[in-house]
C-alpha cells in the first residue's frame, strides 16, 4: 500500500481518491508517520436512502397545494 505526505496528497488529490475508488487504499503521513489509510466505501457500507421512508404511513390532504392561498393573498394584495 503506497505511502504520500500531506502535502502530496493535497496536490494530487482527485487522482489518489481515483485509484482508492479503483480498489488501491493508501495511507497519508506527515513527517513519514503514517496518519490515516484511506479507502473506498464499498456499496453495502453505503447508507440506504431515506426518500419514501414513510410511504403508506401519512396521508396528504387533497388541497395540499391551496392550503393558505386566501391568507397569502391577503397578505400581499394588502387586504389583511
Amino acid at each position: 500500500m503506497p505511502t504520500v505526505n500531506i502535502h502530496e496528497a493535497k496536490t494530487h488529490l482527485s487522482r489518489l481518491i481515483e485509484a482508492a475508488v479503483q480498489g488501491e487504499s493508501f495511507i497519508i503521513a506527515k513527517a513519514g508517520k503514517p496518519l490515516v489509510q484511506v479507502t473506498a466505501i464499498k456499496p453495502a457500507d453505503m447508507p440506504k436512502s431515506r426518500i419514501g421512508f414513510m410511504a403508506g404511513r401519512i396521508t396528504v390532504p387533497d388541497d395540499f397545494n391551496d392550503l393558505g392561498r386566501d391568507e397569502i393573498a391577503g397578505m400581499f394584495l394588502g387586504t389583511l
